[in-house]
């Protein structure tokens, strides 16, 4: 899935159209198009929906110009999407409103954004996605589909966590996660929060900061610990230790350190 932060000053598009989606927020300034021989207006914060093969244009509304977050779902990203919400294959959706007010849908849009930017590991994306677009595609579109009522999952969640437990170096995703418990992924993300108290992917966080702290205690560099429980790079577990343990992997061992010179 593509996406797009850019400004534009004299820049103006002529008439085209895309294959793919086009969910646009307007961060700064006015923008202008036509779309289905409709003139729209949009100011800051406001959000723009186009769907596939809809002609259209864009351009700025005065010489101040304006500031554009764009995502570009194609059709198959979301029948995708629809199947891992509701477990059935369904059509591609249609957004029945060309141009909202919203600030949710503007902050699931800008979500979405930063999350395609940031690289995440699939586990992460994976969830974010799947709550952006849920509350997106409900809300804007022809899709119609009700979350199923979660029942006892006690068995399967524990088979899910196992799961994780046993793969914590590896890059799990949550399509995977559900394909081995036979759940939809959405319907997996629900009940798994529901019987644990948090996401798969934060669950997965955990199990890998317990290890590292092992990992630590035992003299392993950072470096080393980072590599052996799955972390893209030592920055990246220094970032995650720290938001749950509270100091920073370096702090924790020259701690751990300290503690056993006094013994």
């Amino acid at each position: 899935m593509n996406s797009l932060h850019a400004k534009f000053t004299n820049h103006a598009y002529p008439r085209h159209s895309h294959q793919y989606y086009v969910l646009s927020v307007i961060a700064n300034g006015r923008q202008s198009f036509m779309h289905q021989g409709a003139r729209y207006k949009t100011s800051a914060g406001g959000v723009i929906f186009i769907n596939p093969d809809i002609v259209h244009t864009g351009e700025t509304v005065d010489e101040h110009g304006f500031e554009l977050i764009s995502i570009y779902p194609t059709v198959a990203n979301l029948e995708t999407i629809l199947f891992d919400l509701t477990g059935r294959h369904r059509s591609a959706p249609y957004f029945k409103e060309v141009q909202v007010n919203s600030i949710s849908a503007a902050r699931n849009i800008l979500f979405l954004h930063q999350t395609l930017s940031a690289n995440a590991p699939a586990l992460e994306t994976e969830t974010y996605f799947l709550q952006a677009f849920n509350q997106l595609l409900k809300q804007y579109t022809d899709a119609s589909f009700r979350e199923q009522k979660i029942g006892n999952e006690t068995q399967a969640i524990q088979k899910a966590r196992q799961y994780i437990e046993e793969r914590f170096r590896l890059q799990v995703s949550l399509k995977e996660l559900a394909l081995h418990v036979g759940f939809s992924p959405y319907y997996l993300l629900r009940a798994f929060r529901n019987e644990v108290g948090m996401p798969p992917h934060e669950y997965l966080e955990n199990i890998r900061i317990r290890h590292a702290q092992k990992f630590i205690e035992s003299g392993a560099s950072l470096a080393q610990t980072a590599a052996e429980i799955g972390f893209s790079s030592q920055s990246h577990l220094t970032r995650r230790f720290k938001k749950i343990i509270g100091i920073t992997p370096g702090q924790y061992a020259a701690q751990f350190q300290s503690k056993q010179k006094t013994k």
